[in-house]
């Protein structure tokens, strides 16, 4: 390579990164950095982590989104490993850790996304006062316009104990909620309300099948405002999205159509098939909760569902049982039908599963949805389970040592070696699967409570594990010094030797 060309790329990468809107802070400019800005995210990495690679793209969009704000909301990062003492004054421990620090203080730590978009939420709601004021007309409705919720105070009093309690509650849930308020005569006279906190659905969703605004009747308590937002928030059939799941899934039983819900770029479209909801919701009020999600955001959902992600609009329906999928093709009567299926308990919890094996005889038992209970709960037999996937390398491996694992244990009518496809079965939520593949112990007459087994992979450490945990011993094991934990073969080798001493 040149000298001219090597200088021409390094001033390519020089540019670029004097282009980033993340501030780069080390130990002698974090102060600085961080005194003068009302608040701030830091974001605590380490060169060589995957997670932290991972988030710097999405890092780097929410810093340039949030640095168009008025006023913007800055995003910075410390290298770990260049600022040792900085990180451990702040108390981190891992990577990537993220915290708000407001005026030079640390405010809390960061409990958002780890997506640009998601980012750039937070910490809108994180940023100036948790409740916005209004002082014209043209502000609140630019302010409903959103296509999030809105609560919304109307006062006349300074200091009235409704307006006290609504800055409360506004503190301690705007993470979630958008919050504004307002005491200008024109916008009170606009909206026509008086001391008094109402709860607006965002201008796009407004729309004929239900009221676009509901007023707060109860007392003047930040407690009682907001069970109040938490429960009327969503309307007859909110947006659920990936940042706000968690709140609709307290509402079970949860029914979700999931179709193509962009009410940015196509309000009209979404609201056509949110009224059809909407018409069936208003008839299970108090019974069943309604919510209506992107088919693209929650294409996992709808893949762990069985649903057609082509067909324009699927239903799915949750409960602390589990989950149920309509079958038929959306009309309203079809989901009026299928909700009064699920209050009837004549629908059948879907699991997602390969088909049982018709010969199951192996030395190595193969688990999928559908037979997961009559195998691995069977309360008479310890069972180890391997979930695995099939393109996993690590998998590939370990598949022949748990081979001759489940055939040196075919014996033993007490153990069960067992393996299952975890991309394409379910398996109950206790069972952590975050990687492969990730084994579990689960002993006979305790089934809610498995253990991961952290042990060695060689078919030794297997049957080690076996020998010292079995519910029934002893433990069968077919052939040679593979009968004996290495304890056991410790002992018999310092014998041998004494004898022949």
């Amino acid at each position: 390579m040149s000298r001219w060309l090597l200088v021409a790329l390094l001033a390519v990468v020089v540019a670029a990164d004097d282009s980033s809107d993340v501030i780069e802070l080390d130990s002698e400019s974090f102060q600085d950095g961080i005194a003068d800005k009302d608040i701030i995210l830091v974001e605590f990495y380490a060169p060589w982590c995957g997670h932290c690679k991972r988030l710097a793209p999405e890092y780097e969009k929410a810093a340039t989104t949030l640095a168009a704000d008025d006023p913007p909301i800055p995003l910075a990062k410390v290298d770990c490993p260049a600022n040792n003492a900085l990180c451990s004054e702040y108390g981190v421990t891992g990577y990537p850790t993220l915290k708000i620090f407001r005026g030079g203080e640390l405010s809390s730590d960061y409990q958002g996304p780890r997506e640009a978009k998601g980012i750039v939420s937070y910490m809108r709601k994180q940023g100036g006062p948790s409740a916005k004021e209004f002082e014209t007309v043209a502000e609140v409705k630019k302010f409903l316009s959103s296509v999030e919720h809105s609560a919304v105070g109307f006062f006349t009093e300074e200091e009235s104990k409704l307006r006290k309690a609504f800055m409360s509650a506004a503190d301690t849930m705007r993470d979630d909620f958008r919050f504004g308020f307002s005491d200008a005569k024109e916008v009170l006279e606009e909206y026509g309300y008086s001391d008094q906190v109402v709860l607006f659905q965002p201008t796009p969703m407004q729309t004929k099948m239900e009221e676009p605004s509901t007023p707060y009747d109860g007392e003047p308590t930040a407690t009682d405002i907001k069970a109040f937002i938490r429960s009327n928030f969503m309307g007859l059939a909110g947006v659920r999205t990936p940042e706000n799941m968690q709140m609709f899934d307290a509402k079970k039983p949860l029914v979700v159509a999931y179709y193509s819900v962009d009410y940015t770029h196509n309000p009209k479209g979404s609201n056509y098939w949110r009224n059809r909801v909407i018409k069936v919701a208003k008839e299970f009020v108090g019974r069943v909760s309604f919510a209506v999600s992107s088919k693209t955001e929650m294409s996992r959902e709808m893949d762990a569902l069985g649903l057609d992600s082509d067909a324009d609009v699927q239903v799915g329906l949750y409960d602390s049982n589990g989950k149920y999928a309509m079958t038929e093709d959306f009309s309203v009567d079809n989901l009026k039908r299928f909700v009064q299926q699920y209050i009837d308990g004549e629908l059948e919890v879907y699991v997602k599963s390969e088909p049982v094996p018709d010969d199951n005889s192996g030395p190595v038992k193969v688990v999928v949805g559908k037979n997961f209970d009559e195998i691995v709960n069977d309360e008479t037999k310890d069972v180890l389970i391997e979930f695995y996937a099939p393109w996993c390398g690590h998998c590939k491996a370990l598949a022949p040592k748990y081979e001759e694992l489940g055939e040196k244990l075919a014996d033993d009518t007490n153990i069960v070696i067992a393996k299952s496809d975890a991309t394409a079965n379910d398996y109950p939520p206790y069972f952590e699967v975050r990687g492969y593949p990730t084994i579990y112990w689960v002993p006979a007459g305790s089934k809610q409570n498995p253990q991961k087994y952290e042990g060695g992979r060689e078919v030794s450490d297997f049957i080690d594990f076996l020998k010292k945990n079995a519910t029934n011993k002893p433990v069968k094991v077919a052939g040679g010094d593979d009968d004996d934990t290495k304890e056991e073969k410790k002992k018999k080798k310092k014998k041998s030797k004494k004898e022949e001493l």
